[in-house]
This record gives structure tokens, C-alpha cells and sequence, in this order.
């Protein structure tokens, strides 16, 4: 995985991530303060598109994004749209991307937890900036726990079936 300089956060080393960013129009205005955030926190972070509040097909830029995770160009993505499902349909499409509608700062930490989920899907429609800053945070900071989630989690494919 790629990361860069890591920081001590609660008696807890935090790496900082290379995190792939993207919306369609109705998730354009909470991307770009979640990015202005993730900048802030010192991640390196690049921005899929698209760029204003005009109506755009976010399948043109959910599969750019997805290529990039799924390459390990990137090692976390993020998506927002209206309801989170459009985008998170898009990237799921891809093999190796475990994509998760999060609408809760729960719902964040159990889809990385449990789920080694490696894009966070938002539902810009439905949460409030402060909800998404804590739900990527908490997407960001979760470790991903092995054991039984792991034979799961590999289970995912359909190579296996």
C-alpha cells in the first residue's frame, strides 16, 4: 500500500493514504470540502472529478476512480452522490473493489473492520458535512481486522465460484 509520513493520534500511529476522490454533481459540493479536509490532513489525495454542479453521468467518473483503487494506485476511495447507490454500484463492478454505502460513522468503521471495504460511499443527499467528515475519518483510521472477516472477505470473489 502507499502511505506517507504517519502521525501519533491517541497513542496510535495513523498512516496518512493516497485517496482517490470523486462525485457526480448532487455530491460535488461535500467533495470538495472533504477534500479541502483530507489536504488539510496531510493525505495525498486526487481528485476524480467532476467539477461543478452541472448534471454529469457519474458512471464517466466512478470507473476512473475504481481503475485507480483497483490498480493500488490508491489506496482508499472515496464517492459521493445523491443517495451513495449510484457510484457504489459503479465501483463494484470492479474486481477487487469492495465499495460500501456509508451513512453512519458505525456503518464506516464496520465496513473497514470487517469488510477490508476499500471505497466509502456517500449518500451526499442524506448526511450533513459534519456526518461526512466523521464518517471518512473513521473510514481512514479503521483497521481492518482479520481472522474469521478475512475467510469471508476472500470468499467475495467469483473467481471462486
Amino acid at each position: 500500500m502507499c502511505c506517507n509520513v504517519d502521525k501519533l493520534q491517541n497513542d496510535k500511529i495513523v498512516k496518512k493514504k493516497k485517496i482517490a476522490i470523486v462525485s457526480d454533481h448532487a455530491g460535488f459540493f461535500l467533495k470538495e470540502k472533504l477534500y479541502k479536509y483530507l489536504i488539510k490532513e496531510k493525505h495525498d489525495v486526487k481528485d476524480f472529478g467532476c467539477a461543478s454542479e452541472e448534471a454529469v453521468d457519474y458512471p464517466d467518473f466512478g470507473h476512473p476512480l475504481a481503475n485507480a483503487v483497483s490498480s493500488g494506485e490508491y489506496d482508499l476511495g472515496i464517492t459521493i452522490c445523491g443517495s451513495g447507490n449510484g457510484m457504489n454500484m459503479v465501483v463494484n463492478k470492479h474486481q477487487s473493489i469492495r465499495g460500501a454505502l456509508c451513512w453512519s460513522e458505525e456503518i464506516s468503521r464496520l465496513a473497514r473492520a470487517h469488510n477490508d471495504a476499500n471505497i466509502c460511499a456517500l449518500p451526499g443527499r442524506f448526511i450533513s458535512e459534519s456526518e461526512a467528515y466523521l464518517i471518512v475519518k473513521t473510514f481512514i483510521e479503521t483497521e481492518v481486522e482479520e481472522g474469521r472477516h478475512k475467510i469471508r472477505i476472500d470468499k467475495i470473489s467469483l473467481k471462486m465460484y
